[in-house]
């Protein structure tokens, strides 16, 4: 059966975004591309536009991109959209190409947060922008929703600023910035932008959109959902709320116990370890009160009479004051409480606004941030996704001949050309992913006719399809329709993750409707292979080994890529990751299905170094594991603490959020992997292997009393000698990549099987799968 979606409390909490009277403009049409200049907007017949959108990404009018997405549910609704992508940011003249919107500037970052974009885990810059035509680096700069914002400012400064996109959702309230090592403000008030919308934001957009249209002041605009923005102290727009006072952790002192009125009062004294007696020998006023057991003391109880009158403050009009900027600066166990309350007011069914105070005297402001958007219904996902995108890049960007490849080629585009979304958000809660913080953790699914079209669209309008779709995916791969059983336990739930430590008993598992999903499109005609690309959740999958049989059987091409994240029960207790039992329950259904099938296919594990919570000695466990297990990480990922995360804020503050926030020692205080040394240290672990990573590792082992590791066996870690090397880190996405030894591959140009008694590698070093192409049948 299919997991009640349309039936939930969410789907009759909100106005569809589809009821909206069009705009007067809708007159125009549809616009093949949004335009980017004032020439296509001539083309078009428009004389200027209501909307205009600014974006770090290039345009890809995709809906795997927000700007588009964005771009063409405006359109829908009747307004003028255009773009301006990755404009020079160093003077405001960019801003000021497409002339003054008549309604709203539209600013975000783009996909991925600027800083996450344009610097490693180890604040290094990159050389490459998949976003950007030719993967060029350096077309955005840094925190590019407050230079945008300010550009946009520069440019007509009395037009309204709506922030949206990844970058504001992780930075909406004072956040911990991991770049320059320290709380940062509210990106609604560094921005100065008039509104924020976080998360998936089209419901609030919408309505935003046709308040500003309907010559509504946006600083009227505070009751919207999804939203922030600043109020000054005692705004009379803020007069009928009632707040809640969540600005200390709560310390509770010493309970003194109620005196008992039948006693005397050398009896009371005598009971608190003190006399009245002149004479403290005395043998009665020596004798315990309890010893009387005629004796009792008064019990105090509620009145029932009176506790069925009280009533909790109304949720709707409820907002919890947190910490101020100023507090949670310089208070580490104020910033990880402000952070614990945040993750549990994320609930659409039962969060309650927040404020947080920013500045003093003066300039003292409050950032309000309304609760999360509901949720879209199936309808509504279908109506976002069926809007004619052009699924190709902007023309602009094509070369002399008009395509997209080579020296204009945009990575981010190629990875997605040909995959399908299929759902939004996700409740699995990693605390080290973002995901939960923006698109939240209720599952947004698409029906499956709006996703069999996307894919016949793919099969007969993208050029270059070769009938191999990459991805039927999301954020988790087999999340599709999965969500609680019951609309009212969903909507009450504070969990922060639905699968851990365990799969909640509440939680609808069927995997029905996505295994349908997979065999119809795999059947469709031109349809030779359906690939899963996105990220597997392994401990779901194995309470459907019919979903497992299918994709390991149809929908894997050799390789499938899972993240077990560690094999440590202490750094998966602090990323919410589950044991290293489900991965081997998933291994050998794994194994099984492709013996079935006659296919040799392998599992890449990711790994992550550094996490907070993650001992020397939790690393040198996970590389025995991965040198047992026959496994070479080419590709490190190293913890990034991106803002907002549950994790970072244990980076930040050294205490662990998930088990509540005290000042004493019932605290529970996480292992920091912190300064370069250690977190080389915990990569080297990783990539064991590497020659270049052993004089490091064996002065570690030596320290940690673990020399037994160190020798020429094959239940050795790392080896006693040392080859000549040039020190450096050769990675597989490069062109330095490390080479792959072993004999050619006959009939396969630049294929080489591995050497013998060499272990297989996750990106060079596995052999390739024989899929009996090329072969000639004998006569």
């Amino acid at each position: 059966m299919n997991a009640p979606i349309d039936v939930s409390f969410f789907a009759r909490a909100a106005k569809p975004i589809t009821s909206y009277r069009p705009y007067w403009a809708k007159r125009f049409g549809v616009a093949p591309f949004l335009p980017m200049s004032r020439a296509e907007m001539e083309q078009l017949g428009w004389d200027s536009c209501d909307i205009i959108l600014v974006t770090g990404d290039a345009y890809v009018d995709h809906p795997s991109f927000g700007m588009a997405v964005v771009g063409r549910v405006l359109e829908a609704q009747g307004f003028r959209v255009g773009i301006i992508a990755q404009p020079d940011w160093t003077s405001a003249e960019a801003f000021k190409a497409l002339g003054k919107p008549n309604l709203f500037w539209g600013v975000t970052a783009g996909n991925m947060d600027s800083m996450i974009n344009r610097y490693t885990a180890d604040r290094k810059i990159r050389s490459d922008d998949a976003y950007t035509p030719g993967d060029v680096g350096g077309k955005r700069p840094d925190r590019a929703a407050i230079v945008y914002s300010q550009r946009c400012r520069e440019a007509f400064k009395d037009v309204p600023i709506v922030l949206g996109g990844i970058e504001g959702s992780l930075r909406r309230i004072a956040h911990y910035d991991y770049w320059s090592d320290k709380v940062r403000r509210s990106v609604v008030v560094d921005s100065k932008c008039d509104l924020l919308l976080y998360g998936n934001a089209e419901r609030a957009l919408v309505e935003v959109a046709h308040r500003i249209a309907a010559r509504e002041p946006i600083e009227h605009i505070t009751d919207v959902r999804g939203t922030a923005f600043v109020r000054r102290p005692n705004d009379p727009t803020a007069e009928g709320w009632i707040e809640i006072d969540s600005t200390e952790v709560d310390m509770p002192g010493r309970v003194e116990d109620h005196i008992n009125p039948y006693l005397t009062t050398s009896e009371q004294a005598q009971a608190q370890g003190a006399t009245c007696s002149k004479d403290d020998g005395s043998a009665e006023l020596a004798a315990p009160a309890e010893a009387n057991p005629a004796i009792q003391p008064l019990k105090f109880v509620p009145n029932p009479a009176l506790q069925s009158k009280r009533k909790p403050p109304a949720r709707d009009r409820s907002v919890i004051r947190l910490p101020s900027y100023e507090q949670v600066r310089s208070d580490a166990v104020l910033y990880a409480h402000a952070n614990r309350v945040l993750h549990l007011e994320t609930n659409p069914g039962n969060a309650r606004a927040l404020v947080q105070a920013h500045g003093e005297g003066s300039t003292a402001r409050d950032v309000w941030i309304t609760p999360p958007p509901i949720p879209l219904t199936t309808a509504e996902m279908d109506f976002v996704f069926d809007l004619p995108y052009a699924r190709s890049p902007h023309p602009a960007y094509a070369d002399e001949h008009g395509r997209h490849d080579g020296a204009t080629k945009i990575p981010a585009w190629e990875m997605i050309r040909f995959s399908v979304n299929i759902m939004r958000g996700c409740f699995g809660g990693c605390t080290f992913c973002s995901i939960t913080e923006h698109e939240g953790r209720i599952i947004q699914s698409r029906s499956e006719e709006s996703i069999i079209k996307e894919v016949e669209d793919i099969r007969d309008k993208v050029e270059g399809f070769t009938g191999v779709v990459s991805d039927l995916g999301g954020p988790t791969a087999n999340m599709y329709r999965l969500g609680c059983k019951t609309p009212e336990i969903e909507a009450a739930c504070r969990k922060p993750s639905c699968v851990y430590p365990g799969i909640c008993s509440n939680l609808h598992t069927d995997h029905g409707p996505l295994i349908k999903i997979y065999k119809r499109a795999r059947e469709l005609r031109g349809i030779k292979k359906v690939l899963i690309g996105s990220g597997l959740r392994y401990d779901l999958a194995v309470k459907s080994p019919e979903y497992v049989k299918e994709l390991v059987q149809h929908h894997v091409g050799g390789y499938l890529k899972i993240a077990p994240e560690h094999t440590e029960g202490g750094p998966l207790s602090k990323m919410m990751k589950p044991g290293i039992g489900s991965y081997d329950r998933f291994k050998q259904l794994f194994e099984k299905f492709s013996e079935e099938a006659g296919k040799k296919q392998y599992l890449i594990p990711y790994f992550i170094a550094a996490h907070p919570g993650t001992s020397d000695e939790d690393m040198m466990n996970l590389a025995v594991w991965l040198k047992k297990n026959g496994f070479r990480a080419d590709q490190v990922q190293t913890f990034y603490p991106s803002p907002m995360a549950t994790a970072t804020a244990m980076y930040h503050t050294n205490l662990n959020p998930l088990k509540g926030i005290h000042r004493d020692e019932r605290a529970e205080r996480v292992d920091i992997v912190r300064g370069d040394k250690r977190r080389r240290l915990h990569k080297a672990f990783l990539r064991y292997h590497d020659p270049n990573n052993w004089p490091l590792l064996r002065e570690a082992l030596k320290t940690m009393g673990r020399a037994d590791l160190i020798g020429n066996g094959k239940h050795h870690l790392i080896p006693t000698f040392q080859p000549l090397t040039d020190g450096s880190y050769q990675s597989a996405r490069r062109k330095n990549s490390t080479p792959v030894v072993g004999k050619a591959v006959a009939g396969k140009a630049g294929v080489t099987q591995p050497g013998k008694g060499r272990l297989l590698t996750q990106h060079t070093g596995l052999p390739p799968r024989d899929t009996g192409a090329g072969k000639r049948k004998p006569r």
